[in-house]
């Protein structure tokens, strides 16, 4: 019976999600309210809010749940043994196409500028700690990339990971500044960044 009510709880925690990113891409985060999101999935607000406390709540595991797929899926798709800045761009690639799935560039465009600057300290806190999980996976590939004896053995990879996550953030936002996305300049400067970054560190 636990079994059962675990499994009911997920579908339900998912559910909100999908009426959730639903709402706020069709109407915006600001447009969107708790009470659209309990209506729209069939629940009350209080029911809702044993899941999610708040929008942002919500906000923040679309964004965790798009890493984690993210990551799932590089390591099923990526080829290690490729050239060294292929490997890394295709994860950044991967991370990119999930989190364009999960939401719009308008969406990105209006929350990113609250999950880093938001006056509520928590929101920006949360987004850093989560993101800083998103950091590891990166730091994973880097790893297993020093023990295939690809990278130098003395090679600084958990800062190699925090820079390419960053700067991967920083043209991320130019990418979503137009709802038309200029996907080649983006690829174009990350690869110039990644290859910077992997070649200081290359044996």
């Amino acid at each position: 019976m636990s079994g059962l009510r675990e499994r009911q709880k997920e579908e339900r925690r998912a559910r909100i999600c999908d009426v959730a990113v639903a709402l706020f891409n069709q109407q915006g985060f600001h447009g969107t309210r708790l009470e659209d999101i309990a209506a729209a999935a069939s629940l009350s607000v209080p029911t809702v809010c044993k899941y999610f406390p708040s929008k942002q709540t919500i906000l923040l595991e679309l964004i965790r749940l798009a890493d984690q797929d993210a990551l799932k899926e590089a390591s099923s798709l990526i080829d290690m043994d490729a050239e060294l800045v292929d490997v890394m761009c295709q994860l950044e690639a991967i991370i990119i196409k999930q989190s364009l799935e999960v939401m719009s560039p308008a969406l990105w465009r209006e929350v990113l500028p609250l999950l880093i600057f938001s006056p509520e300290k928590s929101l920006p806190e949360a987004f850093r700690n989560m993101n800083h999980r998103l950091v590891k996976g990166i730091h994973e590939f880097l790893a297993e990339l020093q023990r295939r004896g690809r990278l130098r053995a003395d090679a600084e990879i958990e800062f190699a990971a925090f820079m390419l996550n960053d700067y991967s953030h920083l043209q991320f936002s130019r990418l979503v500044a137009n709802d038309e996305l200029d996907m080649d300049k983006h690829r174009a400067e990350v690869r110039k960044m990644t290859t910077l970054i992997l070649y200081g560190m290359a044996i």
